[in-house]
């Protein structure tokens, strides 16, 4: 039988420079298998699996991910933040304005950043977030 050569997640966090915890691992767990996370629902899947965290230990965390890589923050506009697995890929968001639903959509061109400023002010711009508004399948039915 061949060893697989995906990580774990452990693997992964310690790659990332990141001490590994039963917590850490549940978290990016949970956040992998989930679909655009808020704080709230995140903390309830690691609960489910490792008992008590608090909130704070989960945005600690969250931040920790995220600075190291492992998942996305994403802040909609009149929106909490939200987490992803999908990491560096350049992909853009989706966001219903009827009920907040967020979808993934890939970049049309590929590559970051996919957009050049009309004026970049000295900056060496290296990404560009795209959000589409509109209503989603469901709530354009109901309209």
């Amino acid at each position: 039988m061949a060893a697989s050569n995906t990580p774990t997640t452990a693997e992964e966090l310690r790659g990332a420079g990141l001490r590994v915890t039963a917590a850490r691992v549940a978290l990016l767990e949970t956040v992998r298998r989930g679909d655009h996370l808020g704080v709230e629902a995140i903390a309830s899947g690691v609960r489910d699996r490792v008992g008590h965290i608090s909130l704070q230990a989960v945005y600690e965390a969250l931040h920790a991910l995220a600075a190291a890589g492992l998942v996305r923050r994403i802040e909609p506009p009149g929106s909490s933040a939200l987490y992803e697995g999908r990491v560096g890929d350049n992909h853009h968001h989706l966001v219903c304005r009827s009920c907040g639903a967020v979808a993934d959509v890939d970049c049309a061109v590929g590559h970051a950043p996919c957009l050049t400023a009309s004026d970049d002010h000295g900056f060496a711009v290296d990404e560009a977030e795209v959000i589409y508004w509109g209503r989603c399948p469901a709530c354009s039915a109901r309209q």
